[in-house]
């Protein structure tokens, strides 16, 4: 069995106390390697040789320099795509056809667009009177924070965690990462591309294992980290918060949702349909914007009910690798048995499953994954957990609604604030409906559409900061306005 080890200050190594957990591939359940635990003496070494290298040549490389290192690391995934590929499909269970066209193509370029946007982002400079008429100028300097803590999740395992270490070492950071236990392959292997390009030692390290009580909650609470950087559930992210404010370190959360989809009565109703077919059921519904609340206009529901419904009944099941392929297993069993628990209590509420609700007959290995069926609700009220909760499965509930302001208040009805996503032909209504719904990511007639330049990030209970463009800069650089009289 392949063993996958931490990757600090350069070199693999098992981890000191010698402990193991199992890596299971969700799609049969089998074991596919053993992965080192680490917990805080591994932590400490890679805080330390993080540290190091900030001081060492990462710390004193020209920008120039840094930026063509990184774009190396880009185009050393891009030369192992096939490897890079292999191990997030046998880690997640997701089709091919997804990782192949998102989670590994992101993941390289999240090196390239930060080292382009650092190399060119330009600073502030004012000139100023003074009392004695001479004058002085201010200018701003961005500074690295130092150490960041990556926490990364497991849904998108290569591309959200570049998507913090790309930004995080374009500012001059060195970082530790943890990935999710669930996830490990693609965080390790990044470390023989980093090798490769030629990225010093200690810049860039990672320690496997788990939250409480493992890596995940040593690496929050170490002094020697400077900043923490977090995608996952909103618990965790409050836990993670609190051991932050432990020396004052700074935060970046990008958490939870309960996101809204709205279908008014001017949609487009093939563009509606395909659409909410991939926001509420793509990567088997482990989207962190995907939609479980959909809202339809009342003289469009049974249209839209019908052929969502015929929709789902049409993706397949199977193996990564299949070409026909389109829907996966969820990351484990202990996710589905969570997910299926809101399928039970969605019934016990009164809804009417449209379709799905249950487990899916697989055969021969498959049939020990951790499979699911894509389910519709509809007839729920809004108090019910599966409104109110986040499922993170391939679910959504389709509800009803009169009134373009009845609609807006429902969306908005919900702690969490990450994205939103309408549907209309209406260009008045979209400009109208789009700066009154509450969320950090609001998609009018798409859904995923990404420009990596723009911010990136929720309101309310789904996180804190923005990620993507310079907005991102701002948590992994520290700033210095420079004062100089003339």
């Amino acid at each position: 069995m392949k063993e996958i080890k931490h990757f600090i200050n350069g070199e693999y190594v098992a981890g000191i106390d010698g402990r193991w957990f199992d890596d299971i591939n969700p799609a049969n359940g089998q074991k596919i390697a053993r992965v080192a635990e680490g917990g805080a003496a591994e932590i400490d070494q890679a805080v330390r040789a993080a540290r190091a290298a900030l001081k060492g040549e990462w710390g004193t490389m020209p920008v120039e320099r840094r930026m063509a290192l990184l774009h190396k690391v880009a185009d050393g995934i891009n030369a192992r795509f096939e490897e890079f590929l292999q191990a997030e499909c046998l880690d997640t269970g997701k089709p091919r056809s997804m990782a192949s066209h998102i989670d590994i193509p992101r993941g390289a370029a999240n090196f390239k667009v930060f080292a382009d946007l650092v190399k060119n982002v330009p600073t502030e400079a004012f000139a100023m009177d003074t009392p004695d008429g001479t004058g002085a100028l201010n200018y701003t300097v961005r500074k690295p924070k130092g150490v960041i803590g990556v926490i990364s999740p497991w849904n998108l395992p290569l591309l959200l965690m570049t998507w913090k270490v790309g930004p995080a070492l374009a500012c001059g950071n060195t970082v530790v990462v943890k990935p999710s236990e669930e996830s490990p392959h693609t965080a390790a292997l990044l470390g023989e591309v980093m090798n490769d390009a030629g990225i010093p030692k200690g810049v860039y390290n990672v320690v496997h294992g788990f939250g409480p009580n493992s890596a995940g909650e040593a690496l929050t609470r170490h002094s020697g980290v400077d900043g923490i950087t977090f995608t996952g559930e909103t618990r965790t992210g409050t836990a993670i918060m609190k051991a932050a404010a432990e020396g004052i370190r700074d935060v970046s959360f990008e958490l939870g949702g309960k996101n809204a989809a709205i279908v008014f009565a001017e949609a487009d109703m093939d563009k509606a349909i395909e659409g909410t077919l991939r926001s509420a059921f793509a990567n088997c519904g482990q989207v962190c914007f995907g939609t479980e609340r959909v809202y339809v206009h009342r003289s469009r529901f049974d249209e839209f009910v019908s052929r969502l419904k015929e929709g789902v009944e049409n993706l397949k099941m199977g193996w990564y690798d299949d070409p026909t392929v389109n829907f996966g297993p969820l990351i484990s069993k202990e996710h589905r048995d969570k997910v299926l628990s809101y399928y039970h209590k969605a019934v016990e509420d009164g809804a009417t499953v449209v379709t799905g609700g249950g487990i899916p007959e697989m055969e021969g290995e498959l049939a020990e994954g951790a499979w699911v069926q894509p389910t519709i609700w509809t007839g729920l009220s809004e108090d019910s957990a599966v409104i109110r909760e986040e499922i993170f499965g391939p679910c959504c509930h389709v509800t009803p609604f009169d009134s373009e302001d009845e609609v807006i208040a429902l969306a908005n009805n919900t702690a969490y604030g990450l994205a939103a996503t309408f549907w209309t032909e209406n260009l008045t209504q979209a400009h109208r409906v789009a700066p009154q719904l509450e969320a950090g990511l609001i998609w009018v007639n798409s859904w995923f559409l990404r420009d990596l330049r723009t911010a990136f990030g929720g309101s309310k209970q789904s996180g804190i900061g923005r990620e993507g463009g310079t907005h991102g800069l701002d948590f992994y650089t520290e700033l210095s306005n420079v004062c100089v009289k003339l």
